[in-house]
């Protein structure tokens, strides 16, 4: 069983099809990259994928499971998250706290137990804070869990938000464009990191990214929009030489 399976997806702005006619099957463990030129609809189909936007057509299914219109907690809590392209911390938290704050669609404790700090509550915070830092070190950042998010460099901000989003237990994760602003060697170790994320969490990702020297380095397979419609589909390879491609994406 494919780990997200999409078909027909389709949504419309007054009278635009931002995404129209929109198929793509994943498989469990596939590091997979949608590209295309700006405005081509990749974050829209993001957006659709996170229940940001409901589909005008078609049909979304995770691992089997129907997620198509529902609410985006109910889509985090199916199994699926994010990244944005523009990157959205908590830039007055610490590094921790953010990573913490991914913890939400787990449930914790009572409303009533925090309020008092009863003894299940500094439990499961000493748990909360262990794991944090399980994740933190996957990406070197253990040793600034309380250092504000906001003082991070911006190759480390990215970084963070990856891990935040790792701490909600994601079976599919969604990069909008990790690598953007990123300097040849911070994009160089984003690389290794996505890789060992994919390989030590299982994880399977679909990442959107203008960086070509990204895109062929990890992605095992592409989808390329143009117009909100699938322009080429397969083998990463294949889809990169595809005259196509070459002339609507490459600029070529």
């Amino acid at each position: 069983m494919a780990m997200l399976d999409i078909n027909g997806l389709s949504i419309s702005f007054g009278g635009l099809h931002a995404v129209d006619d929109f198929n793509v099957t994943i498989e469990e463990g596939q590091l997979y990259g949608l590209i295309g030129p700006n405005g081509a609809g990749k974050t829209t189909v993001f957006n659709l994928l996170t229940g940001v936007y409901k589909p005008t057509e078609g049909v979304i299914r995770l691992n089997g499971q129907d997620i198509t219109g529902k609410s985006t907690v109910e889509i985090n809590r199916a199994g699926v998250a994010r990244t944005f392209q523009n990157i959205r911390l908590f830039k007055e938290m610490p590094v921790l706290d953010n990573v913490k704050v991914g913890f939400h669609n787990q449930h914790q404790y009572s409303t009533l137990t925090g309020i008092l700090r009863l003894p299940k509550y500094w439990k499961v915070e000493a748990e909360m804070n262990e794991k944090a830092i399980e994740i933190l070190k996957v990406f070197d950042l253990d040793k600034e869990a309380n250092t504000l998010a906001g003082n991070l460099p911006y190759g480390k901000q990215r970084k963070l938000e990856i891990a935040r989003a790792l701490a909600t237990d994601p079976k599919l994760l969604l990069l909008d464009e990790p690598a953007a602003g990123m300097n040849p060697n911070e994009t160089e170790e984003l690389m290794q990191t996505i890789r060992f994320v994919r390989d030590h969490y299982k994880m399977t990702i679909l990442l959107i990214e203008h960086d070509m020297k990204l895109v062929s380095g990890i992605c095992e397979e592409l989808t390329v929009l143009n117009f909100g419609r699938v322009l080429a589909q397969g083998p990463t390879a294949e889809v990169l030489k595809d005259p196509a491609v070459i002339t609507a994406y490459l600029g070529e």
